[in-house]
Parts: structure tokens; sequence; C-alpha cells
């Protein structure tokens, strides 16, 4: 017998609509939960600098499960307590945000409710938990799937989804080849094959946007804010299966958007969506059993990717920018800007992946 290769995968399904008013209360309570741990946890480091771990809290907060009018159980104010010492290791702050239960505040955290594997159970068509069943759309048949652990969250629309982990089997990449990915603004993928994608979402409704905005429209703000999220979580879902399948090996350039965010480009970075796209496919590699690589792009636009030269008629500097496509001086082919640094960004995966790693 051979084992099958599986891998964890998140399903996100939404919730019906007439469970919204059941959900916010419990989410109120999981704020009750998480404020306390902020309040105790900053007061015992500022009292006896004693930085108190999700086990303390846990101890400080059972029995807050048995109280009257409390619908959440005791596995869920577990995981919130948990989840305040990892968050607060994380930012490493004495004290994080206080959530916010009232809608109508600006400072208002969206619903969440986490819950332990086997607390969440799927049957007939519902979800139950906490002593409440939860309507839903199964668009992917949750009875073929073990449950594992999972949470509710609200979207700024109070939509509520259930996402929650399970098990399915790694379906191998069949793809031979090898790909190169250069992450630019105007097109947020070009790829060393050709392959390019659009990457101006929020540019294509701006005006939209504010037209709403300026007539003070909420509903409809947040309407296309959420189609723009959408429509580009499916392009780039569709390109990176795309390349997963027909790849072996994927190579990404290592730009970030850490700076780039600061500068006048802020708008168009983030709504390229680099972090998204580079973590979409790492882990759809690893479950398809291929190389991914994030390798230095450092003049993979200036130098030539026949000759490997860097010759006096590549783009450079700030000036350069305007450039989408020039001639070699040195050996007279003629590039496209982008697929020409997809292609450098490609051949230095393969000297990457030629070298290996050192011994120590």
């Amino acid at each position: 017998m051979f084992a099958v290769n599986t891998a964890t995968k998140t399903l996100q399904l939404r919730i019906k609509d007439k469970h919204a008013r059941v959900l916010s209360s419990m989410a109120r309570e999981v704020n009750q939960v998480f404020n306390f741990c902020n309040e105790t946890s900053a007061r015992a480091i500022r009292e006896r600098h004693q930085w108190l771990s999700g086990y303390d809290l846990q101890k400080l907060t059972a029995g807050f499960s048995q109280c009257d009018g409390i619908t959440i159980g005791s596995g869920t104010v577990q995981v919130v307590c948990a989840e305040y010492a990892t968050r607060r290791k994380q930012f490493k702050r004495s004290r994080l945000n206080w959530r916010v239960s009232n809608p109508q505040s600006s400072k208002y955290s969206l619903g969440w409710i986490p819950c332990k594997g086997g607390h969440a159970r799927y049957k007939a068509g519902q979800i139950h938990f906490a002593g409440q069943k939860f309507g839903l759309w199964d668009s992917y048949g949750l009875s073929d799937y073990e449950l594992r652990a999972g949470s509710f969250s609200e979207d700024s629309r109070g939509r509520w989804y259930f996402n929650v982990a399970v098990q399915v089997p790694a379906k191998p990449s069949a793809g031979t080849a090898a790909v190169g990915i250069d992450l630019g603004l105007k097109e947020a993928a070009v790829c060393s094959d050709g392959q390019r994608i659009e990457g101006r979402w929020y540019r294509a409704h701006e005006q939209k946007l504010a037209t709403a905005q300026r007539a003070r429209k909420k509903r409809r703000v947040k309407a296309l804010h959420a189609r723009i999220r959408n429509q580009r979580k499916d392009a780039l879902h569709q390109l990176s299966t795309a390349l997963v399948q027909q790849n072996a090996a994927i190579f990404v350039g290592d730009v970030a958007s850490a700076k780039l965010v600061k500068t006048r480009m802020a708008k168009s970075t983030l709504d390229a969506g680099w972090a998204m796209f580079k973590t979409m496919l790492e882990y759809k590699s690893h479950q398809a059993g291929i190389v991914f690589e994030v390798v230095n792009e450092a003049y993979s636009t200036q130098t030539c990717s026949c000759c490997g030269g860097i010759p006096a008629s590549s783009p450079k500097g700030r000036a350069g920018l305007r450039i989408r496509e020039w001639a070699c001086s040195e050996c007279a082919t003629v590039h496209d800007r982008d697929v020409n640094a997809a292609r450098n960004i490609l051949a230095a995966g393969h000297r990457r992946l030629a070298a290996g790693i050192p011994a120590l």
C-alpha cells in the first residue's frame, strides 16, 4: 500500500444572512474575552513585570462559558486566549488594540469566532456549533471532508463566512517547464513565456468609488471594494493555478512592497497584490510538489536576456520607467521590458538551483 500525499487547505463558505444576529452576539462575547486578556496582561506587565502566557490567560478565563447568557464554549475561549498571546508576542507590544463591538463606531472590529477541531460539525447542510445550527451555501461538499480547526468571520458588508481547515489529496503537477515572473504595477505579473495579468483593478473602479464616496453611499462603497477584492483574488487564483499546472519550477523576483507603499506609487503597489500572489504560488507549488523560489532580481530590467550584458541602450533609473520596449545595442535583440526581466529572473532561478545550498 502506498501512502496518499495530502495537503491542508482552508475552505470558505458563506453563511446565510438570517444567522447574522446570533453570530454577532457570539462575536461580542469573543471581544469580551479578548479585551479581558488585553487588560489583564497589560496590568500584569505594568505592575509585576510579568508576561502572561496563553496558558495563564486560559486559567484566568476558566468558567466564563458557564456564565448566564454566554453562548460560546470553553474551546473558543481557550483559542482566543492563545491567539491574543501569539499576536502580543508577534507585534512585541504590552497591549494590543481593543476589539470594538459597536457597529456604529469607526473603529468597529469585524466579527470573529474561532473554534477548535471537532467543535464545529457538518450535518444535513448545516454547521452545528455552540448549540446553534447555521445554514450555509455548501459549494465544496463538506460531507466529504473531516473538519478541523476553523472560525466564523464577518466582512465589511456584514456577511458571515465559515472558514475551516481540511485535508485534501495533493495533486502532483504534470508540468515540465520552468517560468520566471516579473512583478510590476501596471501589469501585476509578467511571465517569461509571455503570460501577463493586468493589475489595475482598483483603478478601473476609481471613478465609481469617488462618485459613491461624494454621495456618502456607504453601502455602495463597500460593495465596490468587495468587487475589486473579488476580481483581484479571482485573477490571481486563475494565473497561479495555471502556472503551477504548466510548470515544474517557478521563480519570482524579490520585489517587496514595504518601501513602495511609502511613496507616490502606494496606491498602485497595493492594487497589484504582490504578497497575495506570492502566497498563492507558494502554497500551491508546495501542494503540487514543484519548485518555488524567490530570487534576487537586481539589474533584471537592464540586463539583456540574450547576450547577458548591460548595454547602454537598456532602460535605467527613473527616466527609464517610460521605456517599455528597447533594443540591445550589443546584440541588436529587441526586448519587451517586462518579459526580458522575467527571463532574467528565470535564469537567476536556474543558477540558484545549480549552485544549491553550501554545506555549513
